[in-house]
């Protein structure tokens, strides 16, 4: 997809967003009407004679505009124009650029005879210079998105602990970020016994990625951390078969914490950020990790295992701890995980749960968040749910005495391995809900939709 910016259009097609108010006064009002369209939210009606395509928006806010942004462009992929134009201000022409980019993605590595069409896409405007540099932050952001969602859709025999090792050092070579990858070896002298258990039964031995964007005089220091479950079978404590499917998807946090730290080298913010991934994966064998297996994390604190299907806890507690040591002094601490469907049961698949001691970071994360066009919602820590976390044997179990409150008592299971000075400064973000869908909604096709990428850059711009 070509995206330029232009005074003036000589292309075929253009796309026009438009109100009910609006649609009454158009000159096309009848021939509209004729064809059923109302101006509905996230319709639309293309007049192939004209050269039109109307899309319905409530209003010209930019959710509206992204998400009518890709309506539009799968009517086009579904025309034979190859060139189109819209109108755009500097307030429409973010939202415009990324409902093109993410509405028209396709995931299409594996067909045998992929079916993208290449467009020219042509946005007008009279302040066209003022709008170069809007352009290419918008073009950065949706093109990370989609560089994170083509990972996570990437199958498991391609991406394991190893490879997904390389695509970072690749990641670290074009962008020119440090890169430092601990293999088992390492991980065993750094006492990572969680995480290694978590993989043990594997062909691939896990891997710790830290990643690096030193920009000189940086004004903050940021530490992301991924969970990077290349595939999880849920260990002897098996998934459902059904369940198992898309586990490709597991590793959305780390595919997300990738994606961030892309944008933010392109787009050269003076932040300094630091990206931990642990990249396992979670299998069956005769030497896997058991329930009643008993694990000393890195920290030193020990944990029953009681389900080894909450894995990605474990590896994040010793990805959390080493993160902590090597980043020091970082001004916020934000984990990204899809590790919990009771996440999705408490707000739905659409939103990503935030977890943390702090309500202004929570806040601020929000209104970033809402400004991005990513939707987020806050689980509250309580003292009562504290409690089903309490072990017997160890100093604390990896899954609750009670099955309610699932994505709350994981979070709080992460808050026992973050330092007493880093609390305030840390954020749980649950994504597994909103990494993956398999219905399309707003501006996500099928697949993985590069949750947390664009709202954490937002955050991170505003810093």
């Amino acid at each position: 997809m070509d995206i330029k910016l232009t005074k003036k259009s000589d292309a075929k097609a253009q796309i026009r967003f438009i109100t009910k108010k609006e649609l009454q006064k158009s000159r096309y009002n009848k021939t509209l009407q004729k064809a059923g369209f109302e101006a509905d939210s996230e319709t639309s009606c293309f007049l192939y004679e004209k050269g039109l395509l109307f899309v319905g928006v409530e209003s010209k806010q930019s959710d509206e505009i992204r998400a009518a942004s890709a309506v539009a462009i799968k009517a086009v992929k579904n025309s034979n124009f190859e060139k189109i134009s819209v109108n755009v201000d500097k307030k429409t022409l973010a939202a415009v650029v990324e409902g093109f980019v993410l509405g028209g993605y396709k995931f299409e590595k594996y067909k045998s005879e992929p079916k993208s069409k290449k467009l020219k896409i042509e946005l007008v405007s009279s302040k066209q210079k003022e709008l170069e540099n809007l352009l290419e932050e918008a073009l950065i952001v949706a093109n990370a998105t989609n560089f994170t969602r083509d990972i996570v859709n990437t199958i498991p025999q391609e991406i394991n602990p190893k490879t997904f090792a390389e695509l970072a050092k690749k990641l670290a070579k074009e962008n020119k970020l440090q890169c430092d990858i601990l293999d088992k070896e390492r991980l065993q002298k750094e006492r990572c016994e969680a995480m290694l258990a978590v993989g043990r039964a594997s062909t691939y031995s896990p891997r710790l990625i830290h990643l690096a964007y030193k920009p000189k005089n940086a004004r903050k220091k940021v530490t992301l951390i991924g969970k990077g479950l290349t595939y999880d079978s849920g260990g002897l404590s098996l998934k459902p078969a059904t369940s198992m499917v898309t586990m490709k998807m597991d590793k959305a946090g780390a595919c997300a914490v990738l994606g961030i730290i892309k944008a933010v080298s392109e787009l050269k913010l003076d932040i300094e950020v630091h990206v931990f991934i642990g990249a396992v994966e979670n299998m069956i064998g005769g030497n896997a990790y058991k329930p009643d297996d008993v694990l000393k994390s890195r920290s030193g604190k020990t944990i029953e295992v009681r389900n080894t299907d909450a894995e990605g806890r474990l590896v994040l507690a010793d990805v959390l701890d080493y993160a902590q040591d090597k980043a020091k002094e970082s001004d916020y601490l934000f984990d990204f995980a899809t590790l919990t469907g009771a996440c999705m049961v408490a707000l739905g698949q659409y939103t990503t749960g935030i977890m943390g001691h702090s309500s202004q970071l929570k806040h601020a994360i929000a209104k970033a968040a809402n400004e991005a066009g990513e939707l987020t919602g806050s689980l509250p820590f309580n003292k009562h749910l504290r409690k089903l976390l309490k072990s017997e044997l160890a100093d604390i179990c990896n899954i609750a005495s009670k099955p309610y409150g699932g994505a709350i008592t994981a979070g709080l299971f992460l808050d026992n391995f973050i330092k007493e000075e880093n609390k305030q400064k840390w954020l749980h973000f649950d994504i597994a809900g909103s990494a993956y869908t398999e219905t399309p909604w707003d501006v996500n096709v099928y697949g993985g939709t590069g949750a947390g990428v664009r709202m954490m850059t937002r955050f991170l711009q505003t810093l």
